[in-house]
């Protein structure tokens, strides 16, 4: 019998992923600041300073006031994502894909693999990779129990079943997004575990940040994922 998932989401305060990087732009604006030379007579360059990444992984990173102004790099398409500027179209793309796999057809890698191809590192590299394993985790899976599952022919389908994005959402109308483009969406999903052993169906909940036009560390003719948040205290409502 697949894991049985208890749908207990419970809201979260959004200072915690408008992220805690706003702290850390905010450092580096001000460390930017101090190595600016003065007005006057010519001085002795100062050498940059090196600044530390921060230890804690949260999303995204963002200014209070502005987003980072490099560009974004080159970006594939993932597997199954739609090449579109409706960011609802594209939140709920990927909450389907993260609650979707085959163990008849694919490794953990290769479900791994699939998820990271949506997974768009902002340029500050606020959004770490260590947060898409921890939050994949969250939906019940992980290396080894997708092994067990393997030997049940075990698989998952999610199907949609509600959409609330930005002011729609109590927490996003308190703490907007930090800069223009960047969306975040909470979708509702059926969520259907079947193998040898059995069929089990549950509710489920992801909240997806989007990134889009125009912001500049998006694609320019289309919107991608720079996140989400699968455990029930990270949902944002």
């Amino acid at each position: 019998m697949l894991p049985l998932r208890r749908n207990t989401t419970r809201p979260s305060r959004l200072r915690r992923w408008w992220f805690t990087a706003i702290t850390v732009l905010c450092v580096a604006g001000g460390l930017l600041v101090l190595t600016m030379p003065p007005r006057g007579p010519a001085a002795e360059p100062v050498p940059p300073p090196t600044v530390t990444a921060p230890q804690e992984s949260e999303l995204p990173s963002p200014s209070s006031t502005a987003e980072t102004a490099t560009a974004a790099p080159a970006v594939g398409m993932p597997d199954g994502a739609p090449s579109t500027t409706d960011f609802r179209k594209l939140a709920v793309a990927a909450a389907t894909a993260i609650y979707t796999w085959d163990t008849r057809s694919a490794s953990y890698s290769d479900v791994y693999s699939r998820l990271r191809g949506w997974w768009h590192v902002l340029p500050d590299g606020s959004n770490p990779l260590s947060v898409l394993v921890q939050e994949f985790e969250a939906t019940g899976i992980n290396a080894g129990s997708y092994a067990t599952l393997a030997g049940q022919q075990a698989q998952r389908s999610a199907t949609v079943q509600s959409l609330m994005c930005d002011d729609e959402l109590a927490e996003v109308r308190e703490h907007p997004a930090p800069w223009f483009g960047l969306h975040v969406c909470t979708v509702s999903l059926w969520v259907v575990d079947e193998s040898t052993s059995g069929r089990n169906r549950y509710a489920a909940t992801a909240s997806v940040m989007v990134n889009c036009p125009p912001a500049s560390t998006a694609p320019p003719d289309r919107c991608v994922m720079v996140g989400f948040y699968a455990s029930p205290s990270r949902i944002v409502s």
